[in-house]
Formats: structure tokens, sequence, C-alpha cells
């Protein structure tokens, strides 16, 4: 059952799935290493082989001088028709001055010696042995060119057979081949399943980290939010509200896991930049006056000042330094005009007001949700995205049911089960 669990989690099949690539490219490489490794040794086996062969064929002082009568060529050409019956296809005998004197070709292998005739002939340019490997009809062949050495080991010919090697010898080699490269990927695999539980633990510490690193950047941005609302005579309840309902038209346009934790950050932030207001314009009772809702109009840039120096809330500021725009160009601060104001913008803009309008304030009572509906809906294509109002409209009426009788933390729950976990998605995490 663990095992199983084990598999099912994230985490772990992301490892797996890693480690399993990491398999892959290093079987490829040592596979590959392993592989030219052994093509190495069968070339020298198959080469050794065949000088060893050629190294048989002995002149016994048989004179290579083609002056000579034709009784010693005659001792000559049985001596190669003896080696040509073996394994060798073609056997050339030339003397000190490079001068073919005798021939003999393997009956069994004629069709080869004709496709060898079609490549022509190089002689060596100097007295050492030379090999050649070759392949015709996925037959094995090695030309070998040996010196020949009389008494007195000084050259007195050449010796030239190409050596085919048999079938048996053949497959032999390859299953040593497929024997190494097994034995490499085998310890290659586990090598790497060994990895695993190492891997797995250094990976739960980093994640158990940035888990409290995640939760403790979200504490302050709940607190931030919080004092905010402090701060305008306000409650976390219209935070917490306007992030649900934000979440909700998020997931029905369909935005992305980074999207959507830029849209938390900004609806908890929002109006950050109150902070900077003074008492006597923020908490004033009556309409503000042309120069006092001039300087409320600020908050915008301040709360984008305020946002600068930390990363982390850097997504916030689509809706902190964008929510009063309006979709006809009239709003402030940088009058942005339809979908130039950000998607996170649009959404929130449009869920701060009917929290608003819906909501009690010492000044007012509650709207219904359909009274709120339509003052939106009478906005829609001047203060609000009418694409996003008609959406918004299908599961406004059901959101505010579930929402506006509810509790601080009855919300601050909700909202932990509906919308954190798009934070610890980011890295598989989960929140505790």
């Amino acid at each position: 059952m663990e095992t199983s669990a084990a598999f099912n989690n994230p985490i772990h099949r992301i490892i797996l799935s890693r480690l399993a690539a990491a398999w892959v490219a290093l079987s490829l490489l040592f596979g590959g290493v392993a592989y030219f490794i052994e093509l190495e040794k069968i070339d020298d086996f198959v080469v050794a082989l065949a000088t060893a062969e050629s190294e048989r064929f002995k002149l016994f002082g048989i004179p290579l001088d083609p002056a000579e009568d034709s009784a010693s060529v005659r001792l000559l050409q049985s001596r190669a028709r003896e080696f040509a019956s073996e394994n060798f296809v073609v056997i050339e005998v030339y003397n000190r001055q490079r001068q073919r004197l005798v021939e003999a070709v393997n009956p069994r292998h004629e069709r080869i010696e004709h496709e060898l005739s079609k490549r022509g002939h190089d002689f060596p340019k100097d007295d050492r042995p030379h090999y050649q490997r070759m392949t015709i009809d996925d037959t094995t062949l090695v030309q070998t060119v040996v010196p020949l050495r009389g008494p007195d080991q000084q050259i007195s010919g050449y010796f030239e057979g190409v050596f085919i090697v048999d079938q048996a010898t053949m497959k032999r080699l390859r299953e040593d081949l497929i024997h190494a490269l097994t034995v490499t990927l085998v310890a290659v695999l586990l090598t790497t399943v060994a990895l695993y539980p190492v891997i797995l633990s250094l990976n739960r510490k980093v994640l158990d980290f940035s888990r409290e690193v995640v939760k403790g950047n979200l504490e302050m941005a709940s607190v931030l939010g919080a004092a905010i609302a402090k701060r305008d005579s306000d409650t976390n309840a219209h935070n917490f509200r306007v992030t649900l309902y934000a979440i909700a038209l998020g997931e029905a346009v369909g935005i992305d896991a980074t999207a959507m934790r830029a849209l938390i950050l900004g609806a908890f932030l929002h109006d950050v930049g109150k902070i900077g207001i003074s008492d006597n314009i923020l908490l004033k009772p009556a309409k503000l006056d042309p120069e006092e809702f001039s300087i409320m109009r600020t908050h915008v840039t301040l709360g984008l000042e305020i946002l600068q120096d930390a990363e982390w809330l850097q997504a916030a500021t689509d809706v902190v330094g964008n929510h009063h725009e309006k979709f006809d160009g009239t709003g402030y601060p940088r009058g942005l005009k339809g979908e130039a104001i950000p998607l996170n913008a649009r959404i929130f803009a449009i869920v701060d007001v009917f929290d608003a309008l819906a909501s009690e304030r010492p000044y007012k009572q509650p709207m219904s949700c359909e009274e709120a509906l339509s003052i939106i809906r009478q906005d829609a294509g001047s203060h609000f995205d009418p694409r996003l109002v008609e959406r918004f409209t299908r599961q406004a009426c059901d959101l505010h049911r579930n929402y506006s009788t509810a509790g601080e933390e009855t919300l601050k729950t909700l909202l932990r089960e509906k919308g954190l976990h798009y934070f610890f998605a980011a890295s598989q995490l989960k929140p505790a």
C-alpha cells in the first residue's frame, strides 16, 4: 500500500522519471563506450588471428627470385593453394622487388574474391606488417601483408592474404560484445536505483524547507493584507471573499497556475498603498473633494513602490497597479483601455466592486446578489470587461450564498482549501 502511494506521489514520479532519463543517457554514454571498446577488442583479435595465420606461411628456403626455375614457383603455388584451402580467400606471394610470383584463390569464396578485385590494390610503402579489416556481404575479412624473412632475417619477399573470419568465431565475439553491453547497462541501472532513496531523502529535506518558505511568504502576505484592512476600517473577511471570488472567476476563464498565484497575491494586497494615505483622507466619512480624491488615487503608485523591493510579491503588481483601470480607458493611474489592462486586474475589478456592493458596511446595508449584479452589468463595457462580466454572472449568486454569511475563520479555511494549493503546486508541495 505504501509502495503504491509512493508511486502515485508526484514527487516520486518526477524523481523516477528523471532517474529513468539519467539511466537512458548514462546507458547510451557508457554503453557506447563499452561498445566501441569491445569493437576494438574484436578488431584486435581478428587482426591478431589473421596475422598469426599469415605467419604460418614459411618459405622453407624456397627462393623468391622470378628468374629462378619454374620449380620454385610451383612450390610456392602449391604452398599458396594449401593456405587458400583453409581460411584464406586469396593468397599472393611477392618477391623482394614486390613483383607478384604466385596467386591462389579459395574456390569456395570466388564471389568474395570477385568483389575484392573491384576495390583495387594498394601495396604498403614500408616493410612493416599491415592489415585492413573489411566486411563484404556480412562476412568479416582481414587483408594482411607480412614480410617474409630468410634465415639471415633479411626480407626476401612478402605474403599477402585475405583472411576470412569463420562464423563460429564471429558469433562468439558478438556474444562477448552483448555480454559486455549487458553488464554495463545493468551496472548503470543498479547505480541509478541505488541513488533513488538518496535523492528522495535529499529532496524531502528541500521540500520541507521550501514548504516552510512558501508558508512564511503566504503568512506575510496575509498579515500585510490584514494590516491594510485594519488601516481602512475593514475586516479580513473582505480580503478573503474577494480572493475566493477571484479564484472562482479565474478558474472559469481558464487562467493557469502561475497567473492564479499572481491573482491571489494581488487580491490580498490590492490596497497595500493605502498604508501611505493619511487618516483624515482614508477614514473621512464624507465624500472626498477633488484634491483629496487626487491624493487617494496615489495609493496605487504607493502600493507599487511598497512592493518593488519584494521580488516574491512582484506577481501581485498587475492587480495592485491596475485594479482601478476601466475597460473604456477612463480609469487610473494610466488610463489603460480594453485588453491592455492585465487580465488579473480585469478579473479583480469585477469581484472587488461586487463584494463592496453585496457586503454590509458601517455606512450602508448590503445589496442582494441580483441588485449587485445589475450594477455590474450596467457597467459592462465601460468599467468592466463584458466577457468577464458574463462569465461571473453565471456563478456569482452561488458564490455569494456560500461566502456572504461565513465568518473570517470559515472563509480562511475555504481559501486555504480552494486557493493556497496553487502555491504549493509550483513545487509539488502539499500544504501542511
